[in-house]
Order: C-alpha cells, then structure tokens, then sequence
C-alpha cells in the first residue's frame, strides 16, 4: 500500500468525521418541515457551523478523490470508513463523555477489520469491465435501492427513517466514488474535454446533491448515533461492490483469503455500530424542541 494514499485516504476521513459533526449539530435544529427537501439546504446555508461542516466534507471528498486517483477503491473505501473514530473524538470533546469499554471495542473492531481487509485481500487494480450493460446493472441496483430506502424512509421518518436514510446516502456515495475513480481516469487520458464529454462528472455531482439531501433530512430527525453508522458502513460497501464489479479492482480469491476479508468487513461494521452507538454521539434535540427556522449560529 502507498504511503501517499494511506496518509491522503486517512486525512480525508478526518475532515469528513469532523465534518458530519458540525453539519449535524446544525441541521438537528432545522424545520422538520424541510424534511427530504431542497429547501433544507437553503435553510442551513445561513448558518455559520454547516458551512464550515460542509467545507471540511468538500475538503475531504478532495482528498479522496485525489485517493482514488493514487490507489484501487476497494483499498480506499475501508480507510475512508474510519472518519467515524474522528467524529468521536470530536463528540468526546463536546460531550465530555470517556472512551470506556464500548469506545475502546469499537476502536478496535474498526481499526483490526479495515487491516484485516487489506492486508487478506491485498487489493489491487486490473483492467476495468467494458461492457457498459455490467456498468450499468451495479449501478442501477445501487441506486434502485437507495431509492427503496428512501421511500420507506418517508413512511418512518422519525422512526426507523434516519437510518434507511443514511443507508441510501452510504449507498449512492459508493458510487460516486466509484465514478469520481472513472471521471480521474478520463481526465488524465484526455485531459478536460475528455473529462466533460462523458457522463461520469455529471453523475458525480448528482449523485452528490442528492446523497447530501439525504445526509442532513437523517442529521435533522435524528442523533448522529442514528444515522452516520450507517452512512459509515453503506459507503464502503457498496464502492468495494463498485470497485470489482466494473473497475477492475482485483482481490485475492483463495478460501482462507475470502475468509479474512469476509471477516475484516464484519469487524468494521461491527466497530461502526458500536463506536456510533458510544454515549459521546451528540443526542440531538426532540422534534417538540424545533424552532421555525434556522438562526445563524
């Protein structure tokens, strides 16, 4: 593994960590009214606290991107997934709460599945799949369900909501970092006419309006505990899907490999769940506590 894509995969994770901390301590206090609209990011714009979230979550889908670029996404995907241990650390720092028994777990469980991926696995990039029908049904399937979730999200909104939420969000940034990989690709062969003729950048961009809707409608209903393990645990998983379905990235295959790869996935979400679920997560506001609309913080 580069040194240059592990220090740029980590200091992406960083900023996006600090980043949904400071986007959610805003859109908590947001309408409800704007629940899965547009308007909610008209409404948050005005308030200082989002803006500076939402710079660092830029600053690190830069980073990322540029991650992407340097290694397979199947190698940076799992290294992304530890933004959660700097979002706690953040909350710890709000909060005031100790790492105890559950923090140290989760820690570990996160730290050891993201090494025993890679290390079992030993990812590496290959020719990427031509066949555009292959392009299209991972992605379609990909965002076919992230559409599902979100349509029973609607139904469960302050329930069960923010979570399919953050799931459908996960979902639909997999594959924009997928895409984000191709359009990487299509610049450096081409440069930028090359980049702006295909349909990759545009999807990028859609894919991450949409996923950022997504993002502060489970931020305003709900904890971060709630919805970021889930954004957390979707994201990798579905841009690993991405990154051997149709880029090329190539994993070992062997039974005692599958096996440790198999296992180092389960550690990671089981060390997203946990380190989200920690007493340090902001708790958010109950929705009686909701003010019409925003002021500038």
């Amino acid at each position: 593994m580069s040194v240059l894509v592990l220090v740029l995969a980590v200091s992406a994770a960083c900023c996006l960590g600090f980043g949904f901390v400071l986007q959610q301590n805003a859109a908590q206090k947001a309408p409800l009214g704007d629940f899965l609209s547009p308007r909610l990011l008209l409404d948050l714009v005005r308030v200082p606290r989002w803006l500076g979230g939402i710079g660092l979550m830029v600053a690190g889908m830069v980073l990322g991107a540029i991650a992407l670029g340097e290694g397979e996404v199947s190698l940076v995907e799992p290294l992304l997934a530890t933004n959660l241990l700097f979002a706690l650390a953040l909350s710890r720092h709000q909060t005031k709460q100790p790492l105890g028994r559950q923090g140290w777990a989760g820690l570990a469980l996160l730290a050891g599945g993201v090494t025993a991926f890679i290390v079992a696995g030993e990812p590496r990039g290959g020719s990427a799949v031509t066949d555009p029908l292959r392009h299209w049904l991972i992605i379609g399937v990909m965002i076919g369900l992230a559409l599902l979730l979100t349509t029973y999200a609607k139904r469960s909104r302050l329930s069960a909501g923010p979570v399919l939420l953050a799931l459908a969000a996960g979902l639909l940034y997999g594959v924009q970092d997928a895409l984000t990989r191709v359009s990487g690709q299509r610049f450096a062969e081409g440069g930028f006419a090359e980049l702006m003729t295909g349909w990759q950048p545009y999807a990028v961009l859609a894919l991450g309006v949409t996923g950022l809707v997504l993002v502060q409608s489970a931020f305003e209903t709900a904890p971060l505990r709630m919805s970021l393990p889930a954004l957390t645990a979707a994201q990798p998983l579905a841009g690993i899907i991405c990154g051997v379905g149709f880029l090329g990235d190539r994993l070992r295959t062997d039974t005692g490999a599958l096996a440790w790869e198999a296992a180092g996935l389960a550690a990671v979400v089981a060390g997203i769940v946990l380190l989200g679920l920690h007493p340090a997560m902001p708790r958010g506001v109950v929705p009686q506590e909701r003010v019409p609309s925003l002021q500038p913080q």
